[in-house]
């Protein structure tokens, strides 16, 4: 069984306009092959079911870098589960810290570094459609946050602010936009765990990754076939990944490339 891990914007969605065109060809093998396809993202749970419908995507998902996996009712078999809630229509499992404590940290850490920083706390609906790129529907489910907190450095030493947080307890990361402030979550603690769950359900499974940015490393490290979409951060990420494939191809088009060439792989063997 071959289960495949994926990062969501810059992979299977284009980095600027969210188009997934040039991804169908593979993703539509996937779902002929009923090869599950993980979205594995920094993404909130509203933004991500969003996308899973647009997908066709029935299978879990990883949200906010590893604060939550959720898993539908009756996926996995009952007895194998021991989720930390349930909740419409899924069984959960959280690892994040709560988001209100997270905003609190980065403003005593953004006050002691001398930092003007801006998170999406401090953003209306509007203000984020427009540094995202996004419809306002669409940034109001980017605000609707549990786990994690996107934020960027307007002013002064990041690495003070990083710094600061650190010392706090808290852990940051970067994405393709925006640094996050989080607990001791990571997209690779949900994969180790669903991974976990797949093999007590259904015996050996191979699995696949795909993610272009810093807060990909963790899951990447954990799969059998790592693959690192082209992007600004491949220089200091595959550094992590040393046995992870590099796309010729940025986005969408390098995602389906590199997935058509894991199908096939994978059936060779």
């Amino acid at each position: 069984m071959l289960v495949v891990y994926t990062d969501l914007d810059g992979t299977v969605l284009d980095h600027e306009t969210y188009s997934f065109d040039a991804a169908r060809p593979a993703l539509d093998r996937l779902r002929e092959q009923q090869v599950p396809l993980i979205p594995c993202t920094s993404k909130t749970r509203a933004e991500t079911e969003m996308w899973r419908a647009r997908l066709q995507n029935p299978h879990p998902f990883i949200v906010e870098n590893g604060g939550a996996l959720f898993v539908p009712e009756g996926y996995i078999p009952m007895n194998l589960l021991h989720a930390t809630a349930r909740r419409e229509g899924y069984e959960v499992f959280e690892f994040g810290d709560p988001y209100l404590e997270l905003v609190e940290i980065l403003r005593a850490a953004a006050l002691e570094s001398q930092c003007r920083v801006r998170g999406f706390h401090d953003m209306t609906v509007e203000e984020v459609a427009k540094t995202c790129g996004i419809p306002p529907d669409q940034a109001a489910k980017a605000k609707r946050r549990e786990y994690d907190e996107p934020f960027e450095v307007m002013a002064g030493d990041s690495d003070r602010l990083l710094e600061a947080i650190a010392r706090r307890g808290k852990r940051c990361t970067q994405g393709g936009r925006f640094y996050h402030i989080l607990g001791a979550n990571d997209k690779g603690r949900c994969v180790d765990l669903m991974n976990r769950l797949y093999r007590q359900a259904f015996g050996e499974i191979r699995t696949a990754g795909l993610g272009d940015g810093m807060n990909d490393a963790a899951f990447l490290r954990l799969v059998d076939y790592p693959v690192i979409i082209r992007s600004a951060a491949c220089a200091r990420l595959q550094p992590l990944i040393p046995r992870a494939r590099v796309t010729g191809h940025p986005g969408p088009d390098g995602w389906n490339r590199a997935v058509l060439e894991i199908l096939q792989t994978h059936a060779a063997r």
